[in-house]
């Protein structure tokens, strides 16, 4: 019988199959999570943008059909100082793209949902108590990620550099995702905003698992069992997938990303923090080659978003995508065909596979 080389995650998390669904904000939901679960691996559900009624809806979803543990994901990060001055400049840059598309430039500023992780956050994780509760942007006050471990939760966040996996390990993680600068999405950076020092996911595997004693989940530019059993080359127990389930049929992506996605390939995306604020990996587009995909008029995380949404209600019913993020990784040009539940066991297997194939 083939064995995964390494069981530390699958008895951590109670799992069967090394491989976690990544919790993608907007793009994931109860669906996904459900197919995920139900072939072994770790389903995940992103809180961030919802409110805790639509959480417990969707928790009660997940658990209604299928009993696989839950991984519950949350924002920590701070919530950003009223700046009217930023936030005028930012929509004066934009003010040409609300001329032509005819949206209303006098009217009042949209605002993002993006919410970080509080007390009320807390006091669900300890009404649904899931099995795990993962972070983005390090993790909660120390007294808020007591109580969610007092709940038996396994707590897990990203790491994007060696040194933010060892400030996560002394603070408590029992196991650390390390998000190579190859992920699609937000980067989990907590410790640096120097994105011109981000490590890729092949040299930042290996020296994660040699600083910390506890399992290393690899994340980014992972879509395949080639790219899974590397993963175990360089010392993960786990992967995170995120990109290879945009393409599946459970995944609530908009059929203008749906279209971008079929159509881009490895060099196709690219790093900006015009949507949000925050550096996120996403697929080029007309926002981002004409202002720049990185602009230091970008309000601060999670304020940038709300002055492109007018211009997104105006161009989307147009058919174009010019102004939406569309959230992909490098491994974009990877693609499948598979709904969520037949890609997830099939990675499996082939991935086994391999790993037995190295072994001879």
């Amino acid at each position: 019988m083939i064995a995964w080389p390494d069981t530390r995650l699958l008895k951590l998390f109670g799992i069967e199959v090394p491989i976690l669904l990544a919790p993608m904000a907007g793009a994931a939901g109860s669906a996904l999570a459900i197919a995920v679960g139900r072939a072994g691996g770790l389903p995940s559900l992103p809180c961030a943008m919802l409110s805790h009624v639509q959480i417990r809806e969707e928790v009660a979803l997940i658990r209604a059909a299928t009993h696989a543990p839950l991984n519950l994901n949350f924002f920590v990060h701070p919530s950003p100082a009223p700046d009217p001055d930023a936030q005028k400049a930012w929509k004066d840059l934009l003010q040409p793209y609300y001329q032509e598309l005819g949206a209303d430039f006098d009217g009042p500023t949209p605002t993002s949902n993006r919410a970080p992780f509080d007390d009320a956050g807390c006091t669900l994780v300890e009404e649904l108590k899931p099995q795990v509760v993962s972070f983005h942007f390090g993790l909660p006050a120390a007294d808020l990620l007591a109580r969610v471990k007092a709940t038996g939760a396994k707590v897990i966040s990203s790491a994007t550099t060696v040194e933010e996996a060892v400030w996560l390990e002394q603070h408590g993680c029992d196991a650390i995702i390390a998000m190579g600068y190859e992920a699609g999405g937000h980067r989990g950076m907590f410790l640096s905003d120097e994105l011109h020092t981000q490590v890729g996911t092949m040299a930042l595997v290996p020296q994660v698992a040699d600083a910390v004693r506890v399992p290393v989940i690899a994340a980014g530019g992972i879509a395949d069992s080639r790219g899974i059993a590397a993963a175990f080359m360089l010392g993960a127990s786990a992967v995170q997938l995120g990109t290879a389930y945009l393409f599946s049929a459970e995944a609530k992506v908009s059929a203008l990303h749906r279209a971008a996605l079929a159509s881009a390939k490895d060099s196709h995306t690219a790093l900006t923090n015009i949507f949000t604020g925050r550096p996120a990996r996403g697929i080029v587009n007309r926002i981002m080659r004409e202002i720049g995909p990185i602009s230091p008029h970008a309000p601060a995380f999670p304020s940038a978003g709300g002055a492109l949404i007018p211009l997104r209600g105006k161009a989307e019913p147009l058919g174009e995508d010019g102004f939406m993020n569309l959230w992909a990784g490098q491994a974009v040009g990877i693609k499948h065909a598979l709904a969520g539940e037949a890609l997830t066991r099939q990675l499996a297997i082939q991935t086994l596979e391999r790993l037995a194939g190295f072994g001879h």
